[in-house]
């Protein structure tokens, strides 16, 4: 019982410090204005290595670098837009989680909706071939078959 306390323990405390592998401890001191425009700024800015997590959730060396210019441009007095343009000249639009909507990032913001309606598009040419599929004809031999089983059956019925 013992080794299994210690077990789950020590998973508690190894999954726990990989939860909080991401989180940078940054001072500003007791400025929380900065803070709130840091988290602000490290939530809106992409990670160049994971590209489908913010700077703030990557452990990625890039994005730990990223954070640590943010900070420091916020202890200097840039303004949040001074951040995003430096970051924008430097890395282009896909450093921001939400690129803007420009010529340059219209195949961005449409692409889902052409894919959706492409797919839309094959689904209903699939249905209505299936649909037009003719039975395959019956065979003459067949078909006379068929038409003495009724007559015999509808003259069963009379009598």
């Amino acid at each position: 019982m013992k080794k299994l306390t210690a077990f789950l323990l020590g998973l508690c405390l190894v999954t726990a410090t990989g939860a909080r592998a991401a989180i940078d401890l940054t001072d500003f001191g007791g400025n929380q204005e900065l803070e709130d425009r840091y988290h602000s700024l490290v939530t809106e800015l992409r990670c160049l290595v994971c590209q489908n997590q913010t700077i703030a959730d990557s452990n990625a060396d890039l994005a730990k670098d990223l954070r640590r210019e943010v900070r420091d441009m916020l202890v200097k007095g840039k303004s949040d837009e001074e951040i995003k343009d430096f970051m924008l000249e430097r890395y282009g639009d896909f450093v921001l989680y939400n690129p803007p909507v420009k010529t340059t990032t219209v195949p961005l913001w449409i692409g889902p909706f052409v894919l959706l309606a492409i797919g839309l598009v094959v689904v209903v040419v699939m249905v209505r071939r299936r649909g037009h599929q003719a039975q395959p004809a019956m065979k003459r031999e067949d078909a006379e078959r068929a038409r003495k089983l009724l007559d015999d059956a509808g003259r069963e019925q009379q009598s």
